[in-house]
């Protein structure tokens, strides 16, 4: 262990070996980190406080990297002693890379190893080590987004480990297949880009005209990679953010180089928000988990042809406003991004898995005991907030706060507020 300060907080790094394959535990060890953060004033007596674990958002994200009582660590530190997880395969925990999986072998090898990587495998992981910091005693569970995910399977496997759950913009259809989800998240999107241009009007003619430019030209990426007007639309994911929408209109209003080209600026902006390189399990892994029994053969690629409003084709001929996609991952992605062409045949592998074991376990959440509370956003992009409130109903005593006041990254940008309303919540007093 490592411990060091930063202002208002002492931290300490613990690594933690944890099986592979937990069906196997004497097999193959990885290596999950985890940062414990303290209050600075309450480090003599940390002991004496309860821990609360974070699992961040994701898949395929390691938890933040704070300084000092940044976001809502000011509001967890009142209470908690606090420990941000490296989900395993992301951040200082074993990482699960295209050069580290090269060392697998073959496609079919890397597709079994990233098998375990989901929620069900993280959630032992979290008991493991739980079980060594803690003993018998349970902890408090925090769950952002894919944390969320990760929190109700906590609920279903291990609820003896929690002793309350706290869920942001993360409650899961329980058994809703990846196609029922983009069924609503491509209408979410569709709306969303409704709002952007009635705001903006003028990001109409913009965006159509960077789509031309797109199919008129072989157009590239500072990585050497083709920029394709579907990679374009795969932008819409910021629309999802409270000042996302005004963020889509400062990145169209200035795209173009004194050539009549678009700008290294602009295209520097564009690999950033499509590329993989800093979280190759996302895009790997992504539909996988909402994965229970069946393959998910590309499914939000199958969906599309649903929405035919995302046919770019009307909006390159002036016809139609171009319609920008969310958290969907495509095949072709897989293709023209540098940091996932040597994950591609896995990645084909996993969308073909069948058999996939469940992640949730609808009888043991309707007896559940755990004290849980869970913020709903109303107006969520990423998580439709009616698979939510429908698993909300299913988990026994689960306490729903609704609000359209935050965004997906509430938790995050709230200054504590998210979380203090959740801790309220739990305890009786909202």
């Amino acid at each position: 262990m490592r411990t060091y300060r930063q202002p208002g907080t002492v931290l300490t790094d613990h690594q933690f070996s944890v099986p592979l394959d937990h069906g196997r535990p004497g097999g193959e060890q990885i290596e999950v980190f985890a940062r414990e953060v303290v209050a600075a004033g309450k480090a003599d007596h940390a002991d004496t406080l309860p821990w609360l674990v974070f699992l961040q958002g994701g898949p395929g994200f390691a938890a933040q990297r704070p300084v000092g009582k940044s976001t809502w660590l000011a509001r967890a530190l009142d209470d908690y002693r606090v420990l941000l997880l490296d989900q395993r395969g992301t951040g200082r925990s074993t990482r699960a890379t295209a050069r580290s999986l090269a060392q697998r072998g073959t496609a079919a090898a890397q597709a079994r190893y990233l098998a375990h990587f989901r929620a069900d495998s993280i959630v032992l992981d979290c008991e493991l080590i739980r079980r060594q910091l803690c003993g018998e005693r349970p902890w408090s569970v925090l769950g952002q987004s894919f944390g969320g995910f990760c929190t109700v399977s906590y609920l279903s496997f291990a609820p003896h480990g929690m002793a309350e759950a706290l869920i942001t913009g993360g409650l899961p259809g329980l058994g809703s297949h990846a196609e029922a989800v983009y069924r609503i998240t491509y209408g979410l999107c569709a709306d969303r880009c409704a709002a952007h241009y009635e705001r903006y009007p003028g990001d109409i003619q913009a965006a159509q005209a960077i789509a031309r430019q797109l199919t008129a030209h072989d157009v590239r990426l500072p990585d050497g990679s083709r920029l394709t007007v579907k990679r374009f639309q795969s932008i819409g994911g910021m629309l999802g953010g409270s000042a996302g929408s005004h963020e889509l209109h400062y990145l169209l209003e200035d795209p173009w180089d004194g050539d009549g080209g678009l700008s290294d600026s602009f295209l520097s902006d564009i690999a950033d928000r499509t590329g993989f390189a800093r979280a190759p399990l996302y895009a790997v892994l992504h539909e996988s988990c909402y994965a229970q029994g069946t393959a998910t053969r590309w499914a939000a690629h199958r969906v599309r042809e649903e929405f035919p409003a995302f046919d770019p084709a009307p909006a390159v001929a002036g016809d139609a406003p171009l319609l920008f996609t969310g958290e969907m991952v495509y095949p072709w992605m897989v293709d023209l991004d540098p940091a996932l062409l040597p994950l591609r045949d896995a990645a084909h592998l996993l969308a073909e898995r069948e058999g996939w074991p469940p992640l949730y376990d609808p009888s043991r959440l309707a007896a559940n005991e755990v004290p849980v509370a869970a913020a709903v956003y109303h107006d969520d992009m990423y998580v439709p907030a009616a698979l939510s409130l429908r698993t909300a109903a299913s988990i026994s005593g689960l306490r729903t706060w609704v609000t359209n006041e935050w965004e997906h990254e509430g938790l995050r940008i709230s200054g504590g507020k998210v979380l203090d309303r959740l801790i309220a919540m739990n305890r009786g007093e909202v």
